[in-house]
């Protein structure tokens, strides 16, 4: 979307995509991170909490993420929601702070990872992260810096094999005296960009009020809203207004490019993935001994925020009421210890600390003996 995510016009496309995901289990959840920054952070959250609760009749859950220094457990945390979700929005704030929180955290991966699944919705800010290529708005428009281009998640480029740079705010006209096209850029900075895309790279321009629906199994795009989508590559220019249907192809061939071969990953439940499904399912001693199977492996970044999120997840679990604690309790912190243990004997003092923080949160102390560890549930 190029704005408005939040105003009466994108409450009909809201209520069409969060249907879909009304047919499934998922969650539906927003991030924070491109307006953690901001001293309001929580009138921000706030808001677009009330937004789909009243004006689009769902209620999202927020998904806290404000900053590339936040603790494992609130990256764990995050990493589990999102996982969990079967749709995903963020939107209005900063791309270059985005950017470099999910990339630093992790959750860039799981947050491209949703849309296997289901559905993510990139507004404004966030919108611009999602290309090959990002515009950094605040250094360049506010502080002066000149224009330049950072990384971009790619995850359009990823799903749909198109190297684009994604620009919201396209027909923006706030500046009065002077241009704000392009997300504030204006013309003669946009040029300066543009000669500085890789040779199959293009500009993906969606006005305000307007958004663009990417369906990966049609390999179709279609436009929705008051404006346009605009493509653009040097002197070629083509506009499509809200109504437009184009194919994937249709879209390289528009600015004479190349798209490149989406890679189809063969199904695969990976170990994270298949004790996620257990514990859903309610199959929670398997869940357990297959997590501490997890923690055997080699130790990567990856690794440990996956086995994070699980616990996090199982922690969540048995804090339900509607699960029976006598099914979760005991396996659940006899796991925790084990992993603790493991941990404390590979030098990983942060990870230990975690899980004793996960297991307090939980209303359970555990106490460290000479030879082995207790554990017992405080009211």
């Amino acid at each position: 979307m190029g704005s408005g995510e939040t105003s009466p016009t994108m409450v009909t496309p809201h209520q069409k995509i969060l249907a879909e995901v009304s047919k499934a289990t998922g969650a539906a959840v927003f991030l924070d991170t491109p307006f953690g920054f901001q001293e309001n952070a929580d009138i921000l959250a706030g808001k677009i909490s009330d937004y789909f609760k009243s004006s689009v009749g769902r209620d999202i859950a927020a998904v806290t993420m404000r900053s590339d220094s936040e603790s494992a457990a609130t990256v764990a945390r995050a990493v589990s929601a999102i996982n969990q979700a079967q749709w995903l929005f963020a939107g209005p704030g900063s791309p270059t702070y985005a950017l470099s929180a999910w990339r630093n955290s992790g959750l860039a991966e799981h947050i491209s990872a949703v849309l296997a699944r289901g559905s993510a919705v990139f507004a404004s800010a966030a919108a611009l992260t999602i290309g090959s290529q990002t515009v950094p708005v605040y250094e360049i428009y506010k502080v002066g810096m000149e224009p330049h281009w950072l990384p971009g998640l790619n995850i359009l480029g990823e799903h749909t094999g198109l190297q684009a740079a994604v620009i919201p705010h396209f027909d923006n006209s706030e500046g009065g005296n002077h241009d704000t096209r392009f997300c504030y850029l204006g013309q003669t900075r946009l040029t300066q960009l543009e000669q500085q895309l890789p040779a199959d790279t293009f500009i993906l321009g969606i006005d305000e009020h307007t958004g663009i629906s990417f369906d990966l199994d049609a390999k179709s795009l279609s436009v929705f809203g008051r404006g346009a989508l605009t493509l653009r590559k040097g002197e070629m220019l083509k506009t499509f207004t809200a109504g437009s249907t184009l194919t994937w192809d249709e879209v390289a061939e528009a600015v004479a490019v190349r798209r490149a071969t989406v890679a189809v990953a063969p199904v695969e439940v990976s170990d994270a993935a298949r004790i996620a499904q257990l514990l859903s399912g309610g199959n929670f001693n398997e869940a357990v001994a297959g997590l501490l199977e997890i923690d055997r492996l080699d130790r990567d970044e990856g690794t440990r925020r996956k086995v994070h999120s699980l616990i996090s997840q199982l922690g969540d679990l048995a804090a339900t009421p509607s699960v029976d604690s006598s099914q979760i309790i005991t396996p659940f912190v006899q796991a925790l210890i084990a992993l603790r243990q493991s941990a404390r004997a590979a030098g990983r003092w942060d990870e230990a600390d975690l899980i004793r923080v996960l297991l307090l949160e939980q209303n359970i102390v555990i106490k460290d003996a000479a030879d082995h560890t207790d554990w017992e549930i405080t009211s």
